[in-house]
């Protein structure tokens, strides 16, 4: 089944503003379209529920890198390409231009935005686990203001977010402070681009004396939405980088995450896979601290 263009509205008011002021008029009833990587897919299978559409693409407001001296604010329109090319990400924030380029192919990252891969809300999408590891935060707009939740608060359930009927994503916020961390991230697929992750784990840590000071842990297809690993933080943080230290920490990301089994792979598959990813982000971090 084929979708049919004469069941779907698609207005593009041209401003950030008009948006906004569509989304407060008639909350729910508007489904944000930027890129179109996700909802044309669905339309061009039939599967797409939506009906009425509001255009995002070309709003400069939405479309753009901002560098401060303590931050980089990223319009929830930015493309994976305009990432990619960003120097201060590249230098900064590696993890999120690698993930990036896993992002189908180079026609599909010049339409793709990172707005639209988290609004999606898939369990696998590709950059949430670098974001995740960054700290990063999510800011909403609607025609009341503003306001900022972390991301890993942002997804409530499968697909699921904490977006308002009336309001949109309006950027995406990282802390410029992970110079001095070992940075992390793996994505175990069919293919390493232009596949869904079977399971991925990004992952950012401080060491200093041999004892792990902060670390943050992002994983995606593990739950019904891309989590950051709390429990198996707690287990790591303050401790010192033993075999017993590796272990604890494995069972603590057992008992954490909930995978599923589908047609790309099995929930035991993902377990076995994100426990030896994270031994291995460990066991990096120790033998690079002990060059220090």
């Amino acid at each position: 089944m084929r979708g049919n263009a004469e069941m779907h509205e698609l207005v593009a008011p041209g401003s950030l503003g008009a948006v906004l002021d569509l989304l407060a008029a008639e909350p729910g009833q508007w489904t944000p379209i930027a890129g179109g990587t996700e909802l044309m897919v669905a339309f061009s299978a039939g599967r797409l529920n939506a009906h009425k559409l509001v255009n995002l693409w070309g709003i400069p407001d939405l479309r753009t890198i901002e560098v401060t001296p303590h931050s980089v604010a990223m319009g929830a329109a930015a493309t994976f390409l305009d990432l990619r090319r960003h120097t201060v990400i590249n230098a900064e924030f590696p993890l999120l231009a690698r993930a990036a380029s896993w992002i189908g192919s180079v026609a599909n990252q010049s339409r793709a935005t990172l707005g639209g891969n988290l609004a999606n809300g898939s369990p696998a999408a590709d950059s949430s686990p670098a974001l995740l590891a960054y700290d990063a935060e999510i800011e909403m707009i609607s025609v009341r203001g503003r306001h900022k939740v972390p991301y890993s608060e942002f997804h409530s359930g499968y697909k699921q977010n904490v977006l308002a009927a009336d309001e949109l994503l309006y950027a995406i916020h990282l802390p410029r402070r992970f110079a001095r961390h070992r940075q992390y991230l793996r994505k175990v697929g069919t293919r390493r681009a232009m596949a869904i992750a079977k399971v991925a784990l990004g992952a950012t840590a401080l060491l200093e004396q041999g004892v792990i000071r902060e670390i943050r842990l992002g994983a995606a297809s593990l739950a019904p939405y891309p989590m950051r690993l709390k429990q198996t933080e707690t287990a790591l943080l303050g401790q010192a980088l033993t075999r017993e230290t590796v272990l604890a920490a494995r069972r603590a990301l057992i008992a954490e995450v909930q995978p599923i089994d589908d047609i790309r792979s099995t929930a035991e598959y993902r377990r076995r896979v994100a426990v030896n990813l994270l031994e291995e982000f460990l066991l990096e971090l120790r033998r690079e601290g002990s060059r220090l």
